[in-house]
């Protein structure tokens, strides 16, 4: 979906018009790809507006910032309360949240030191799902990947950096021509890892499968979230390796993530996963994660934050 391109965006605690929330050609970061960011989801509710596991979020945006020797100018307090004026200071009730910490404009070089730290919050509306708004019922087809996810000590990929995103953009890149709504990229041992931008779950036999974080995976909030609620559900889960052939053996199987949320996979490489339609355990799940954010269920994970909630004095 297009951007409105109204609006304000936070950069550096100022909030500024969309159209002027510009960096320089020269920044660093368009270099170099030296920057690290958060997806985030605010929803709206029966209980009001609130940004989904905000404090979860914020803490993996400083885990990534401490990898790459990042030191932002404000404290991960001062960019929560960022992350709550700016939807407010935009009235939205429901949007997608994005701070990006970036090495910005000085000098351009490999070593990204010199460069200043900025970070930036944008919010804007987001209401299409992964494969359109039936496919969270009728699932998604998807494609293995050729591309390789990155290998270990090569990049990061517990860290959510802007420059580990060139290897998604090819994989989903590949997909969209292939004619595919996703694509499933594997390690470099060849066993399964992650699509371009969501976590993998698969049910065998009613147990729930998830690579590890060893897959170079990205350590997903939403995939912790699904484990929770799996355990709420008294599911068996277990965490391992998978190799390629599992991905046609499986009875279910459903990506998470901030944008995908759960989306249910009908197909791996046209072939049907289970009946082709989504399972069981995926709506179970699906029932419960809607059920918190739609306010139709308690929040007993304390993992809703209210958009309006107090900022804290500059």
């Amino acid at each position: 979906m297009a951007f409105s391109e109204t609006g304000k965006v936070w950069m550096n605690g100022k909030m500024v018009a969309w159209k002027d929330a510009t960096i320089h050609v020269a920044s660093h970061v368009i270099h170099y790809g030296s920057g690290v960011f958060e997806g985030i989801r605010a929803y709206d509710s029966t209980r009001g507006a609130h940004v989904f596991r905000l404090p979860e979020h914020m803490r993996r945006l400083a885990d990534s910032c401490r990898v790459y020797r990042m030191e932002p100018p404000y404290s991960i307090s001062e960019l929560t309360d960022a992350v709550l004026e700016t939807i407010r200071v935009n009235g939205y009730k429901s949007c997608y949240i994005r701070p990006l910490v970036y090495r910005g404009y000085l000098q351009l070089g490999v070593n990204p030191m010199p460069c200043p730290v900025d970070v930036a919050i944008t919010v804007w509306e987001w209401d299409t799902p992964l494969g359109g708004d039936d496919a969270r019922r009728s699932g998604v087809d998807v494609g293995v990947s050729s591309w390789t996810r990155i290998a270990p000590n090569t990049l990061p990929a517990l860290a959510k950096s802007t420059a580990n995103y060139a290897n998604s953009a090819l994989i989903k890149m590949q997909a969209t021509v292939d004619g595919y709504a996703e694509g499933i990229a594997l390690d470099e041992s060849g066993v399964v890892s992650e699509g371009s931008g969501q976590n993998l779950f698969f049910v065998r036999d009613n147990v729930l499968y998830t690579p590890t974080l060893t897959s170079s995976i990205l350590q997903g909030i939403t995939r912790e979230t699904i484990l929770v609620l799996a355990s709420d559900l008294g599911l068996e889960v277990r965490e391992q390796p998978l190799p390629r052939e599992f991905l046609y053996i499986a009875d279910e199987a459903f990506f998470c993530g901030t944008a995908a949320e759960i989306t249910p996979i009908r197909s791996i490489d046209k072939i049907a996963v289970g009946n082709g339609r989504r399972g069981p355990v995926t709506a179970a799940l699906q029932d419960r994660f809607f059920g918190v954010i739609n306010g139709d269920l308690p929040d007993e994970h304390n993992w809703l934050t209210p958009v309006g909630a107090a900022v804290a004095t500059p």
